[in-house]
């Protein structure tokens, strides 16, 4: 009972770092961007209006959206976008169509991820350091360098992995949400009668008087519930549990006390909407806050990198992207990767937003759309899983579903005023990623059907080649080949130029099922081919590690045991030559056939020893 404890309480404590880092640190601007926007004049009745319409925006998108109903849409323990698009379309493979669309809107969210990735740690980080200005005004200088410095220091870290600083991710994050409760009922309690905005006949009053206004400051109550889309994705790494508890009893209480407490501070000193939160804080305090912001700041957009690697490894094992290099940076957890392209990719993306918009305001117009964009195809793919899959009454799914598809629907229209004013910047890097994606798994299809169209039955070529069979070595080589049944261009090459056949062979096919993981004895499939020759089928799950070698090992019940110093790996190494009129246009097959060039990271990506691969090549058209 003791141990479960425990274990409970160090769950809570990594969800309260990990999964609520980016949420946490919204109290640094939320507020600020909903007066600051010109669009609420500032009155006591409007601070309780706004208040209200906080406090209810995390209730309801968050406590009971995500942390009620979301959460219980589990992909065999896995969350996030990808595992719900696997799940949404799973339950929806009888409708071939309707699936198509499935997927290609849930996969549209996930290049959007990437948007948000781009937004979120610009915006935070930015944020915290902006407080500097609130010390004094000779730091407005400083904002942008210092911002651009934290922010390379946190992604030339990356490679290190995050076993070493994941540790401390709970204890400051926990701090920090202590500090903004302990800031907010400091203020609280001179003016406590901002507690009734608790009630939400403000906020319907504010509707209701201004209609047109709510509308717009949508965009940036959105602010608030920043991360929101995390609880989800990390539900594979802690639970249901460990969230859910996390969520009511330190996160939501500490923002909210936080958020009131700037209530309370606009009513006494209306002068503070330049920024409230860092002017709730004594003059003697600001520069630790500044620190400690700063801190969970990284620590937030820490969260959202890794979150990146994460995302971006479950694309590749989709189809959707080519094999990047990726580089394990634990011993014990498999989980903690690294991928170059990635990392300074984004990078790259979070400098351009931080010099072209220049403030923590500028950029919260660029935030919002993609985010709500996510929101709303999150609760799309809600009603499929649940009508679908746990096949409930179609009138309980609309009515489950439909509520949050309107309050997301408003949040999302209202963004789409910032389009000009900053919302085009994470769409474009969207829609960009999107076009990879498609063009990638396009490509693919196009090469295999080629691929197909020429290749030689297996069978009959071994048949044909064991008549008269050349010279046999010792060891074993590994075919990898994209089609079963299909003879390798490897095969062919190795036969042409060295002349020699070894003594085990086996053609090796990697199939990634949209299911999080499989178990170990659904991992492979053997056909025996005769003279020491098998046709194996290794499956994996999008969320799983794939480790090549590891898996074929087990084979040792088809008359030998792998010998990892005798077995050799042949890679096809294809160059793919667009033609015109194929499937695509030729602008995105000549895309295609620079990704496949450059896609040369197969070996790492299967773990595979890289001084056992040889790589051959051909020439293919599509």
């Amino acid at each position: 009972m003791s141990s479960t404890k425990s274990s409970l309480a160090a769950l809570t404590l990594g969800a309260i770092g990990v999964v609520y880092g980016d949420i946490g640190t919204s109290v640094l601007y939320a507020m600020k961007e909903v007066f600051g926007s010109g669009h609420v004049p500032f009155t006591p009745e409007n601070v309780y209006g706004i208040l209200s319409i906080f406090f209810w925006t995390l209730t309801t998108i968050v406590s009971v959206k995500y942390v009620v109903l979301v959460l219980r849409a589990d992909n065999h323990g896995e969350g996030g976008l990808v595992a719900m698009l696997a799940l949404a379309s799973q339950s929806v493979k009888d409708k071939p169509q309707l699936r198509k669309v499935l997927l290609m809107v849930g996969i549209f969210g996930t290049c959007l991820f990437y948007g948000d990735g781009v937004i979120t740690p610009a915006i935070s980080v930015l944020s915290a350091v902006e407080g500097l200005e609130i010390i004094s005004p000779t730091f407005k200088k400083s904002v942008i360098p210092l911002t651009l410095v934290i922010l390379f220091v946190l992604f030339w870290v990356q490679k290190r992995g995050t076993a070493g600083i994941g540790k401390f991710f709970g204890p400051i994050t926990l701090v920090w949400f202590g500090a903004i409760a302990v800031l907010g009922v400091s203020h609280i309690v001179q003016r406590p009668e901002i507690l009734f905005a608790i009630s939400p006949h403000y906020a319907l009053m504010f509707m209701w008087n201004e209609p047109g206004t709510t509308f717009i400051i949508l965009g940036a109550v959105v602010l608030c519930v920043t991360g929101g889309e995390a609880l989800y994705a990390d539900m594979g790494h802690f639970g249901k549990k460990p969230i859910r508890l996390a969520w009511f009893s330190v996160v939501m209480p500490c923002l909210v006390l936080n958020y009131f407490g700037q209530g309370a501070l606009l009513l006494a000193e209306p002068e503070a909407v330049k920024n409230p939160f860092y002017m709730m804080a004594p003059d003697w305090a600001l520069l630790p806050l500044v620190g400690l912001a700063t801190m969970a700041t990284v620590i937030a957009s820490q969260a959202l990198i890794s979150g990146a690697f994460s995302v971006t490894k479950q694309v590749i094992q989709l189809g959707y992207l080519p094999r990047l290099q990726v580089l394990h940076t634990s011993e014990t957890d498999t989980g903690q990767i690294y991928m170059p392209f990635v990392n300074w990719g984004l990078f790259v993306a979070i400098v351009m937003a931080v010099v072209m918009f220049k403030s923590s305001s500028n950029l919260a117009a660029a935030y919002g759309i993609a985010v709500c964009t996510d929101m709303l195809i999150t609760t799309v793919l809600t009603f499929f899983v649940i009508r679908y899959a746990w096949k409930l009454p179609l009138v309980l799914c609309i009515g489950a579903t439909g509520f949050f598809f309107l309050v997301d629907l408003a949040f999302w229209a209202s963004n789409l005023l910032k389009l000009f004013d900053g919302g085009w910047f994470p769409l474009l890097i969207g829609a960009a990623v999107f076009t990879l994606m498609l063009t990638w798994n396009d490509g693919r299809r196009l090469l295999n059907e080629s691929l197909r169209s020429d290749a030689l039955r297996l069978t009959d070529f071994l048949e044909a080649v064991f008549i008269a069979p050349p010279t046999r070595v010792e060891g074993t080589a590994v075919f990898l080949t994209a089609e079963t049944g299909a003879v390798p261009n490897a095969l062919l090459h190795n036969l042409k130029h060295n002349k020699i056949l070894h003594q085990r062979n086996l053609f090796v096919t990697v199939r990634s099922h949209e299911v999080p993981r499989l178990d170990a004895d659904q991992r492979l499939e053997v056909t025996p081919l005769g003279n020491d020759c098998w046709q194996v089928i290794v499956n994996y799950g999008f969320k799983d590690n794939p480790d090549l070698p590891s898996a074929l090992a087990t084979i040792e019940g088809e008359g030998y045991k792998l010998d990892p110093m005798m077995t050799s790996y042949f890679l096809s190494r294809d160059i793919v030559i667009p033609t015109i009129g194929g499937g695509m246009a030729t602008w995105r097959e000549k895309l295609f056939a620079q990704m496949h060039h450059n896609a040369s990271a197969a070996a790492e990506f299967l773990n595979l020893p890289t001084n056992a691969v040889v790589e051959l090549g051909s020439k293919i058209e599509i």
